[in-house]
């Protein structure tokens, strides 16, 4: 699997995940004939080297001509992507790090994320930096994205809304969950673009995963402070895990009032609504007393029916809820034919080969249910046609 490593040592902002990307290897040409699928008059490309410090990399301008730069909001950003020729993953990619910008601006500002201005990063610049880092990630064959620890820089920053500390409200809120420290120069070092781009689309934080590295690019910013390498740095290469990668949501609380009884029906309805899993593990709480916490795996877009479910059905009066990369060896459902008709068989597989298969529980339960015989002889019986089927 091919994936990108990006080292945010001077923080990261949209400019520089173009920048680095094309220096990676990415041809700027393939990169604007891709973003003509925007659809979007009004700007172009330029691709220059420049030094950062002690650093050589590669500076990527949007230009935008007089006209074309008015602020835009989600609506518009919507409209335009929605209506973008873009490949399916980099359009739907691309809104969700919009999504996510407005729902941050949305509360720095206490405004609906969907009427939410996009300040300093809503306008043709930002939109271009967003689809063509997305863009380019697709282009480059970049299955999973994993970011460093993100210096955010120091100090205050001049804007529309007066002086604020680094990094700004939007920036914050966007990075939390994600690993952060402050160093360097005096401004900020992470745009609100750059902290999007990296909370959405990263498969996992921190340390550099293993891998077998292809190219790595320098991505300059715009500043250019005397003494320190203002850019953004990425590797591109083979991950040597044979697994494949996603972000889930975790629901967690704890519970020492409920009737165990509801415990039942709440599972169930945690599941009928998109839940992964459920689980609940016994714990002894405060002032000795028995507990159970419960703990929720789900889609980061399912969070809020199961927040609806678990406020609901249960006593608790608060839920953590964090998201978290997991990795996965990728999965495929088949059939085995069987003396008992045709048994469901989940197979995971790691470089192409199938590593392990496990009969699928329900069908196995019908069958031992419609013959009499018991659960583990029908197993076994599955197991046996899986083993003649491989060899």
């Amino acid at each position: 699997m091919r994936i990108a490593y990006f080292d945010c040592f001077s923080g990261v902002s949209g400019d520089m995940c173009l920048g680095a990307l094309v220096d990676a290897g990415l041809p700027l040409a393939d990169l604007v004939k891709g973003l003509e699928g925007l659809r979007l008059r009004g700007f172009s490309l330029r691709s220059r080297r420049v030094a950062r410090g002690a650093l050589s990399g590669t500076k990527v301008d949007v230009l935008v001509e007089k006209g074309h730069d008015r602020m835009l909001n989600w609506r518009d950003v919507h409209r335009a992507l929605t209506a973008a020729h873009l490949p399916e993953p980099v359009r739907d990619r691309s809104l969700a790090v919009f999504d996510r910008l407005a729902k941050a601006e949305g509360r720095a500002h206490r405004t609906p994320a969907t009427r939410a201005q996009l300040h300093e990063i809503g306008d043709l610049d930002s939109l271009v930096d967003v689809a063509g880092t997305v863009l380019g990630c697709h282009l480059l064959g970049v299955e999973a994205l994993y970011v460093s620890a993100i210096n955010v820089g120091t100090g205050t920053s001049k804007t529309e809304h007066g002086v604020l500390p680094a990094p700004g409200p939007a920036t914050a809120a966007l990075l939390k969950g994600l690993p952060v420290y402050a160093t360097g120069p005096r401004f900020e070092l992470t745009t609100p673009t750059g902290a999007a781009l990296m909370a959405t689309l990263s498969a996992g934080a921190g340390a550099m995963p293993a891998m077998t590295v292809m190219s790595i690019g320098y991505g300059a910013g715009e500043a250019d402070p005397p003494g320190w390498p203002n850019a953004l740095r990425v590797f591109v290469g083979e991950t040597l895990a044979p697994t494949e990668f996603d972000r889930v949501a975790v629901l967690e609380t704890n519970l020492d009032d409920m009737n165990p009884q509801g415990y039942d029906l709440l599972i169930e309805r945690l599941l009928a609504r998109g839940a992964l899993d459920v689980t609940l593990t016994p714990v002894i709480m405060k002032r000795g007393r028995p507990g159970i916490v419960l703990n929720v795996l789900t889609d980061p877009a399912k969070v809020e029916p199961m927040l609806k479910v678990l406020f609901a059905e249960t006593t608790t009066l608060g839920v953590r809820v964090q998201e978290v990369a997991r990795r996965l060896l990728a999965r495929e459902l088949t059939e085995v034919a069987t003396r008992f008709g045709p048994v469901r068989v989940k197979v995971a597989k790691a470089g192409g080969r199938s590593v392990k298969a496990r009969p699928e529980y329900q069908d196995c339960k019908r069958i031992a249910e419609q013959t009499g015989l018991p659960l583990r002889d029908v197993v076994r019986e599955v197991e046996r046609a899986l083993r003649r089927l491989r060899s």
